[in-house]
């Protein structure tokens, strides 16, 4: 039950509780006993009636008060207590019917609010589209068969398969009128019966342009013209052919939406009347006396015939008001509710059922679960070998791509040792070491160097200077063939040689020491492909495991999307809300509407929203305030857009083209 008709209902329960109390006042004169009898029964007949009111209850109650009148005059008495007692019983009653009228159309209007949601997802989608062809069809076949069963009946002809041919088919059901459906095409489509035949399925036919003159070159261009024409023609006939089931399937969602939500819009309007006789209500139930509650009761009937269609009944008497109440709680509300349904039924608005929607998984399901078992027990020992791999690249990918890096990083941070990634420290400087040797030995013998400059050329061999020895080299250059025999050229090339070997060496040791200086950033470079693909596999995996937690927070992306949809539409229907000028009040369609939009949120907010949270509460507040009848139109706008403002980040609202 909606928190609106709640409140309603609790608050005509109080006003009855008032009118009880005061029928328990002591009685003015001293009861008879036919008197006394007669307040017990009118006690037990209160106190058996429990607002909201049922069907059976309200026929009950209308059999109940016709009892009371054949005991002893029902509302006749002068006794002003069984008056009280009897205007309270009528007055729960009207109370009780009220709400039942209104919980009814409020129930009938949701259920259409539901149906044109579930036919508009199928006419959105050409897939969906299909598949409901393809559930449907049993029921599209049994029809066009029923239909060809009677034409050959009509036509009196034998029943044999020849009777099933085109030829006959064309016979007895001839295409006089392109603009019209065929018969067939109704049996299979019934609402074509009450809707126009779509333009965009009418074939068009294009007019062929003849040439101008009767050349051969002409004549030629014409015949490939014509032979293209014909090709592009036979292709879109083709298409059509297969495309045209599912455009008549998408008219045909979209003719049943439509004429849903104009089946939800009168019962919004007629709840909106409803919710504005809620005064005029209030005071047939305060009525204390039987002439107070028969001129309320007056005037609520003229108000019920003006906006329900009741039937006109003369309210003046006691009489009339039995009669009034036997005929409202007798045949309102099993008319009205057998009209609703023959109209659905008629126009097929009605959902088809579970089995209609779920035979094909029944039928195609079972044998493709068995073709698969057997197919994957043919190829067990494929399948387990497989497996078997695909264990090994898991145990490989973890150990050496994985676990093995990560070691490395571990013992890059640790140690931080100086050893060299590509030379050693102590390679390089033996090579210098021998080079230094060998200048000093060719200087001491060449150039019969002192101690002390001596020293001083052990001092650039060090810094890379080997001035005197290329002296010596070019000196000997001068006579290669007497230096390379008797001299020192040799000496001096393979000094040099030394001298470049220790260049390339200092060369490398730079770059040592460059890579060495960047480990760790290699390190990390090098397990960064087989981190990312753990994290994407793992983040993957806990989405399959935990249900997508984050994304399914407040009854997931469907439910929110949902709401979403609810409250732009209640804020379409307060801008658009035509009202009267200077006059802040909403018609009564557009209170119906907001009430059934308000009833979705409250469901939304009470099943998906957290219990006892801040959330929670906050949302049913603001329900609650777009419920209040005595907000108007702005003060309703403004509520809306504090829903936006409050709720609009926490439930994805602003990101609704992600949903």
């Amino acid at each position: 039950m909606s928190n609106f008709i709640h409140e309603i209902k609790q608050d005509l329960n109080t006003k009855l509780v008032v009118a009880s109390s005061s029928s328990s006042l002591a009685s003015y004169s001293q009861p008879s006993e036919a008197s006394t009898s007669l307040k017990n029964a009118l006690r037990e007949c209160f106190i058996d009636l429990e607002v909201p009111l049922s069907q059976d209850d309200l026929a009950a109650s209308a059999r109940a008060v016709r009892d009371l009148q054949q005991r002893g005059g029902f509302m006749q008495s002068p006794d002003e207590e069984e008056q009280a007692l009897e205007a309270a019983i009528v007055a729960k009653v009207i109370a009780g019917f009220y709400l039942a009228v209104l919980e009814q159309f409020l129930d009938e209007a949701r259920r259409a609010d539901s149906d044109l949601k579930w036919w508009g997802e199928i006419e959105r989608s050409r897939l969906n589209s299909a598949y409901y062809l393809l559930q449907t069809s049993p029921t599209r076949a049994v029809r066009l068969a029923n239909t060809i069963l009677d034409a050959i009946r009509i036509h009196r002809l034998p029943l044999r398969l020849s009777a099933f041919s085109p030829s006959s088919i064309r016979h007895m059901f001839p295409t006089t009128n392109i603009l019209q459906p065929n018969t067939l095409t109704i049996a299979m489509f019934p609402h074509l019966d009450h809707e126009p035949y779509p333009t965009s399925l009418l074939p068009s036919k294009k007019r062929a342009v003849l040439p101008s003159s009767s050349s051969a070159e002409r004549a030629v261009q014409t015949a490939f013209s014509a032979l293209a024409s014909l090709v592009t023609s036979v292709r879109q006939t083709i298409m059509s052919a297969a495309h045209r089931p599912i455009q008549l399937t998408r008219h045909e969602c979209s003719f049943k939406r439509e004429h849903l939500e104009k089946l939800r819009d009168e019962r919004a309007t007629l709840i909106g009347e409803l919710i504005y006789m809620r005064t005029s209500v209030a005071r047939c139930v305060t009525a204390r006396t039987t002439e107070a509650s028969v001129a309320a009761l007056r005037d609520l009937s003229s108000e019920f015939q003006s906006h329900l269609d009741t039937r006109s009944l003369p309210i003046n008497t006691s009489d009339d008001v039995l009669q009034y109440l036997e005929v409202i709680t007798s045949d309102f509300i099993p008319s009205r509710s057998l009209s609703y349904r023959s109209h659905l039924t008629t126009l097929g608005l009605n959902r088809p059922s579970r089995l209609a929607l779920n035979w094909p998984k029944i039928v195609f399901l079972p044998p493709l679960l068995l073709y698969g078992a057997r197919v994957a027990y043919s190829s067990r020992a494929s399948l387990a070998q497989l497996a078997n791999d695909a264990f090994d690249t898991l145990k490989h990918f973890w150990e050496d791509w994985l676990l093995a890096p990560l070691h490395d990083v571990v013992e890059t941070v640790r140690a931080g040792n100086d050893n060299g990634m590509i030379i050693t420290h102590e390679s390089v400087k033996a090579d210098l070491d021998s080079l230094e040797r060998m200048t000093l030995s060719l200087a001491q013998e060449k150039l019969n160097y002192t101690p002390e400059q001596m020293a001083a050329l052990s001092q650039q061999v060090r810094l890379g200077d080997l001035t005197p020895v290329m002296q010596i080299y070019e000196d000997d250059i001068r006579s290669p063939l007497k230096s390379a025999v008797s001299g020192t050229l040799l000496r001096t090339l393979l000094v040099q040689i030394q001298k470049a070997k220790v260049d390339i060496n200092q060369a490398v040791s730079g770059i040592d020491k460059l890579l060495k200086s960047q480990e760790l950033t290699f390190a990390f470079v090098g397990i960064a492909p087989a981190m990312t693909i753990t994290y994407v596999t793992a983040g993957y995996l806990r989405s399959l495991w935990f249900g997508n937690r984050g994304k399914s927070r407040y009854g997931g992306p469907r439910h929110r999307a949902g709401v979403w949809t609810v409250m732009r539409r209640i804020e379409r229907l307060l801008l658009a809300s035509s009202t009267a000028e200077g006059s802040s009040a909403v018609e009564p369609r557009t209170s119906g509407l907001l009430l059934l939009g308000t009833t979705q949120l409250r469901a939304y907010a009470e099943r998906h929203l957290p219990s006892s949270s801040r959330t929670r509460e906050g949302f049913l507040q603001d329900v609650k305030d777009l419920e209040d009848p005595s907000f108007g139109r702005q003060e309703k706008l403004r509520v809306v857009d504090r829903m936006w403002k409050s709720w609009g980040e926490v439930l994805g609202w602003r990101r609704i083209d992600a949903m």
